[in-house]
Protein backbone atom coordinates (compact mmCIF):
# COMPACT_ATOMS: atom_id res chain seq x y z
CA UNK A 1 0.00 0.00 0.00
CA UNK A 2 1.10 3.63 -0.93
CA UNK A 3 0.20 6.72 0.30
CA UNK A 4 -0.03 10.28 -1.20
CA UNK A 5 2.11 12.90 0.06
CA UNK A 6 0.12 15.88 0.75
CA UNK A 7 0.79 19.31 0.38
CA UNK A 8 -0.97 22.20 1.81
CA UNK A 9 -2.67 25.58 1.00
CA UNK A 10 -4.54 27.63 3.76
CA UNK A 11 -7.12 29.91 2.33
CA UNK A 12 -8.65 33.08 4.30
CA UNK A 13 -12.49 32.18 3.73
CA UNK A 14 -13.17 34.93 0.97
CA UNK A 15 -10.98 32.96 -1.07
CA UNK A 16 -11.83 29.55 -0.13
CA UNK A 17 -15.68 30.65 -0.85
CA UNK A 18 -14.57 32.26 -4.56
CA UNK A 19 -12.92 28.84 -5.02
CA UNK A 20 -15.73 26.33 -4.47
CA UNK A 21 -17.88 28.74 -6.31
CA UNK A 22 -15.77 29.28 -9.41
CA UNK A 23 -13.92 25.52 -9.18
CA UNK A 24 -10.63 27.25 -9.59
CA UNK A 25 -8.42 29.62 -8.41
CA UNK A 26 -5.10 31.42 -9.74
CA UNK A 27 -4.46 31.77 -5.20
CA UNK A 28 -4.24 34.73 -3.25
CA UNK A 29 -2.94 38.07 -3.61
CA UNK A 30 0.74 36.91 -2.85
CA UNK A 31 0.21 34.03 -5.27
CA UNK A 32 -0.64 36.13 -8.10
CA UNK A 33 2.28 38.58 -7.91
CA UNK A 34 4.34 35.76 -7.66
CA UNK A 35 3.19 33.65 -10.35
CA UNK A 36 2.39 30.39 -8.72
CA UNK A 37 0.55 28.97 -5.94
CA UNK A 38 2.33 28.76 -2.63
CA UNK A 39 2.00 25.15 -1.01
CA UNK A 40 3.36 24.03 2.26
CA UNK A 41 4.54 20.16 3.49
CA UNK A 42 3.46 18.77 6.91
CA UNK A 43 6.68 20.35 8.23
CA UNK A 44 6.09 23.87 6.66
CA UNK A 45 2.83 24.38 7.68
CA UNK A 46 2.59 25.69 10.91
CA UNK A 47 5.06 27.93 10.52
CA UNK A 48 3.31 29.39 7.06
CA UNK A 49 0.20 29.57 9.55
CA UNK A 50 2.18 31.83 12.05
CA UNK A 51 4.10 33.73 9.76
CA UNK A 52 1.79 35.02 6.97
CA UNK A 53 -1.66 34.35 8.69
CA UNK A 54 -1.29 35.31 11.79
CA UNK A 55 -4.00 36.68 14.39
CA UNK A 56 -6.46 35.25 10.91
CA UNK A 57 -9.15 32.75 12.68
CA UNK A 58 -11.24 31.88 9.30
CA UNK A 59 -9.18 29.74 7.47
CA UNK A 60 -9.52 26.79 5.74
CA UNK A 61 -6.46 23.97 5.24
CA UNK A 62 -6.68 22.55 1.95
CA UNK A 63 -4.89 19.39 1.22
CA UNK A 64 -3.90 18.19 -2.39
CA UNK A 65 -1.75 15.46 -3.89
CA UNK A 66 1.48 16.05 -4.59
CA UNK A 67 1.65 13.68 -7.10
CA UNK A 68 -1.66 14.48 -9.13
CA UNK A 69 -0.36 18.01 -9.36
CA UNK A 70 2.00 16.54 -11.82
CA UNK A 71 5.13 18.64 -13.73
CA UNK A 72 3.64 21.94 -12.62
CA UNK A 73 4.42 20.98 -8.91
CA UNK A 74 8.00 22.56 -8.60
CA UNK A 75 9.94 22.38 -5.32
CA UNK A 76 11.86 25.73 -5.09
CA UNK A 77 14.09 26.97 -1.99
CA UNK A 78 12.37 29.58 -0.12
CA UNK A 79 12.96 30.31 3.76
CA UNK A 80 16.62 29.43 4.67
CA UNK A 81 16.63 27.37 1.78
CA UNK A 82 14.35 25.24 2.29
CA UNK A 83 12.33 23.37 -0.40
CA UNK A 84 8.81 24.54 -0.70
CA UNK A 85 5.89 23.24 -3.20
CA UNK A 86 4.73 25.98 -5.98
CA UNK A 87 2.28 25.28 -8.23
CA UNK A 88 2.32 26.74 -11.41
CA UNK A 89 -1.48 26.40 -12.78
CA UNK A 90 -4.35 27.25 -11.34
CA UNK A 91 -5.59 25.23 -8.72
CA UNK A 92 -8.83 23.03 -9.65
CA UNK A 93 -11.54 21.61 -7.08
CA UNK A 94 -10.85 18.45 -8.69
CA UNK A 95 -7.04 18.74 -7.19
CA UNK A 96 -8.55 19.17 -3.58
CA UNK A 97 -8.33 15.58 -1.03
CA UNK A 98 -9.70 17.38 1.65
CA UNK A 99 -10.60 20.80 3.49
CA UNK A 100 -10.83 21.40 6.84
CA UNK A 101 -11.15 24.23 9.07
CA UNK A 102 -8.36 25.91 10.78
CA UNK A 103 -9.15 28.27 13.95
CA UNK A 104 -7.30 30.24 15.87
CA UNK A 105 -6.65 29.08 19.06
CA UNK A 106 -4.69 30.82 22.30
CA UNK A 107 -1.41 29.77 21.25
CA UNK A 108 -1.71 29.65 17.24
CA UNK A 109 -4.01 28.00 14.54
CA UNK A 110 -5.78 24.82 15.95
CA UNK A 111 -4.39 21.91 12.48
CA UNK A 112 -6.77 18.86 12.35
CA UNK A 113 -4.94 15.89 13.76
CA UNK A 114 -2.33 13.79 11.93
CA UNK A 115 -1.44 17.04 9.99
CA UNK A 116 1.47 17.89 11.99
Amino acid sequence: MSFAMLVYKIFRRSEWDAFVAAGRSLGAPVDLADGFIHLSTAAQVTETAARHFAGEGDLVLVALDADALGMALRWEPSRAGALFPHLYRPLVAGDVVWDKSLPLGVSGHIFPEGVV
